[in-house]
């Protein structure tokens, strides 16, 4: 047994729980994750229609369940290299199984004496990375509470944000130059998040975290401030209340009538993975409204299991391990 009632010499000692979104695996589970996005609430067939016809343009799902799975496999690959038997990987996911309490009640049954969180985005949000967190926190809370002598659960280290991480810093680079290379010489590029209402935002860091990974990556791009690159939002959610802009659709608009550049270029720097917001919001209908005014179009790669990324994320995982 180690110093700090882990496992012993013939198990992991710490625990990396990967914290994702999730997403539907099939059209029959569509209905039941929307539900749970909204709370229990079952949407409105119309709402569900208008869902299911995006995942159905994207041949009936999203790529977002594979993409994860390559990128837990990364990091327990770069975690099992590093530090051979030392770490357990489960993954958890905020709206689709396996959810969050259950991947951190596994790594509970592993007995491990820590548990480093780190969610697949980039920046921080209280209202959706400090959410992931506070859920696995409850769950070792609950077993610290309920154990005997209290405070034995596995301690717990929160990886916030890796918004600046040096790989993530120079994979987005290289991507913007190389897409930028085959775009109109007046092309405006966008850096792109999922917008929030402006509720949440008030006093978060979210917005501030978006700014200082676009400039520097705009910086690695030579790009000039305003002229050359701006921030932009996406993806809003369907609620009455205002949410952060503007958004991608008003800002193709605005260029258009305002003739101020002849291509757009959208860095998604919000995601991590080709999925839904990415395959549909951009690609398709970002894109066709592009096309609409007459602005060529297109947006960079997102990391996906980019070995020097995970590998990266990995390493900074390791460091926050309490």
């Amino acid at each position: 047994m180690n110093d700090n009632g882990g496992a012993g010499s013939d198990g992991p000692t710490h625990g990396l729980l990967v914290m994702a979104y999730g997403t539907p695996r099939s059209t029959a589970d569509i209905e039941s994750f929307y539900t749970h996005i909204r709370r229990g609430r079952a949407p409105e067939p119309q709402q569900l229609a208008e869902l299911t016809a995006r995942y159905e343009a994207l041949g009936g799902t999203s790529q977002l369940a594979a993409n994860t799975a390559a990128q837990v496999e990364a990091l327990r690959s770069s975690m099992d290299s590093d530090e051979p038997g030392s770490w357990v990987v489960a993954l958890g996911q905020k709206h689709a199984a396996p959810f969050i309490e259950d991947a951190t009640a596994e790594l509970l049954a592993s007995g491990v004496s820590t548990v480093v969180g780190v969610v697949l985005a980039p920046h921080y949000s209280g209202a959706s990375v400090g959410e992931y967190h506070r859920r696995a926190r409850s769950v070792l809370d609950e077993a610290a509470a309920g154990a005997p002598g209290h405070g034995s659960a596995p301690r717990y280290g929160a990886v916030d944000s890796w918004h600046l991480l040096e790989p993530w810093l120079a994979f987005q680079g290289a991507t913007l130059l190389d897409r930028l290379a085959t775009m109109p010489e007046r092309t405006k590029v966008v850096f792109t998040a999922h917008s929030l209402p402006e509720r949440s935002l008030v006093g978060d860091p979210y917005p501030d975290q978006l700014f200082e990974s676009a400039a520097e990556i705009a910086r690695r791009a030579d790009l000039a401030r305003w002229a050359g690159w701006g921030i932009g939002w996406q993806s809003k959610g369907r609620t009455a209340d205002p949410w952060r802009g503007p958004d991608v659709l008003e800002i193709i608009e605005d260029l258009a009538d305002t003739g101020r550049s002849d291509g757009l270029l959208v860095v998604p720097q919000g995601f991590t993975s080709d999925h839904l917001e990415v395959g549909y919001d951009l690609d398709i209908e970002a894109r066709a409204a592009a096309d609409r005014v007459g602005l060529a179009f297109a947006r960079t790669k997102v990391p996906n299991a980019d070995p020097a990324v995970m590998d990266g994320l990995a390493r900074l995982a390791r460091s926050q391990a309490p």
